[in-house]
């Protein structure tokens, strides 16, 4: 890049979709104005895939009619589905054991959480944050 050349300005535009499904080839979600459904690789969904549940809500954003990335919320709420019970009498601080959300996220949580218990986890890094109390 040299002082004085043109550069091409880029339009990106950013828009809220809602995920509903996966049909084995892509993620199909539907944009929240048009109610239009498209059908997102794999690639462009990446790691973020183990937190999609259905009616969450996403922000695609776009050059043209590309898709340059994609982005869930930062934090999310999931029922654990399974988990091996507690050990009485282990009190051990910062203990952990494995876990799977009903996404199907594994998910390394406390000692102290049961299968049903709802968490709040961190999108970014897959870890556990804190138990979510039941409304």
């Amino acid at each position: 890049f040299r002082a004085g050349e043109a550069v091409e300005a880029v339009r990106m535009e950013t828009k809220n979709f809602q995920y509903l499904y996966h049909d084995g080839t892509g993620y199909v979600f539907m944009d929240k104005e048009t109610y239009d459904q498209m059908s997102v690789d794999q690639k462009v969904v990446g790691p973020s895939a183990q937190f999609l549940r259905e009616g969450e809500s996403v922000e695609i954003l776009f050059n043209g009619d590309d898709i340059i990335s994609l982005e869930i919320p930062i934090t999310v709420e999931l029922k654990v589905v399974e988990t091996p019970p507690g050990v009485r009498g282990v009190t051990a601080t910062g203990a952990q054991k494995p876990a799977k959300v009903e996404t199907g996220a594994p998910v390394y949580v406390p000692l102290f959480l049961n299968e049903g218990d709802r968490i709040k986890v961190d999108t970014r890094t897959g870890s556990y944050i804190e138990r979510v109390k039941a409304a």
